[in-house]
């Protein structure tokens, strides 16, 4: 062994102590970058944390709760002679809303608080509508007639809308363009749940698509009826809930696991995600004098 170490020479143990310097220094680098990686995770531990998402509490006025089918229910039967509904997408500055807690405060700045607050319909990931929408009898984007993959575009698809004397209406989106009613809100989606009291001929009576699940129906001119599932529900036992339990010949799917339902100041189903138009319940005020 002393003979095989006299004979490596001197380049041998010059690569040594230089192999041994940079593993003290990999070893050291190592370390340095653990105790960034601890310090990192001891002060993002002491940030403060979000406040919570609070859903749930006491139901508004106009909503209870519904069993139907093993699946429970929200549902908010609002009167128009008492109270309006307006479809909203955007701000003052032009931009969407984004979610239903953005615009339940943007209304009370206003002074003009909500009863209820729904996603209202489907939209791009810019935010910007899939097809019709109507805010304030301006057109903000037109009637989507074409072809496509998903919900939306399962046919008959349709538009729920409060014409301009104040009637609420869901109708089949053809048969929309055809009529072309005065309007003062819409939105469109898709599909139509429940289309003259049938159900959409492309359901199952319970698929395995599961979601939770909101939409709208018209029961007459003054009563729309929304609806929103505190679990999963397919299409059909949803479509089944407008027209057996709930007595609407008409409803039409607004949307499925972004469903969210506000009271104005509280989130009561949902919140999570962002949402594009926005159906808004307000009590109507008095006429002056």
């Amino acid at each position: 062994m002393a003979q095989r170490i006299a004979d490596v020479g001197p380049s041998f143990w010059a690569n040594c102590f230089l192999r041994d310097v940079m593993k003290r220094r990999y070893g050291a680098a190592i370390l340095i970058a653990i105790l960034l990686v601890a310090l990192a995770l001891a002060w993002w531990s002491r940030r403060p944390a979000p406040p919570p998402l609070v859903v749930g509490g006491e139901l508004p006025a106009p909503c209870r709760d519904v069993g139907f089918e093993a699946v429970s229910y929200v549902v908010c039967e609002i009167d128009l002679r008492t109270n309006s509904i307006g479809v909203f997408h955007a701000g003052a500055d032009g931009k969407p809303f984004g979610s239903l807690q953005a615009f339940d405060k943007a209304m009370q700045a206003q002074g003009q608080p909500v009863l209820l607050a729904m996603n209202g319909g489907m939209y791009h990931e810019d935010l910007t509508p899939v097809g019709l929408l109507i805010e304030d009898r301006i057109q903000k984007s037109p009637l989507n007639l074409a072809d496509g993959e998903g919900n939306f575009f399962l046919k008959p698809n349709g538009v729920f809308l409060i014409g301009k004397d104040g009637k609420a209406a869901v109708m089949e989106a053809s048969a929309y363009a055809t009529a072309r009613p005065d309007v003062a809100f819409a939105t469109q989606s898709g599909p139509m749940l429940v289309i003259d009291g049938q159900l959409h001929p492309r359901f199952e009576p319970n698929g395995t698509s599961r979601y939770i699940r909101n939409g709208v129906g018209v029961r007459d001119g003054n009563t729309v009826v929304l609806a929103i599932s505190r679990s999963a529900v397919s299409l059909g036992s949803f479509a089944r809930l407008f027209r057996d339990a709930l007595g609407c010949p008409n409803a039409l799917f607004l949307d499925g696991a972004v469903s969210a339902l506000s009271g104005g100041e509280r989130m009561i189903v949902g919140g999570h995600y962002p949402a594009g138009p926005i159906i808004s319940v307000s009590a109507k005020r008095p006429a002056a004098g």
